[in-house]
């Protein structure tokens, strides 16, 4: 069963309480998402440590109930 965007939202804003994401259903199934997170927690990390931190808000769901995500993460302007 696919995971509606606004339970990937509310996990990873749970875990990175400041982040602001936008989703993008990128094949209109429900199972194919992309994300933007936004956190000033990502400053001076290394891209991959930011998705890292991602990922980790989502509890391993990925590749699982979350079968596809294409993640862009920032840190605020």
């Amino acid at each position: 069963m696919p995971m509606a965007a606004d339970e990937i939202v509310a996990l990873i804003t749970a875990a990175i309480p400041d982040a602001t994401v936008e989703m993008t259903d990128l094949a209109g199934d429900d199972d194919h998402w992309a994300a933007r997170v936004v956190s000033a927690s990502f400053a001076g990390m290394p891209r991959v440590k930011q998705h890292q931190a991602v990922y980790a808000a989502l509890g391993g769901r990925m590749g699982g109930v979350l079968h596809a995500l294409q993640l862009t993460t920032a840190v605020p302007k």
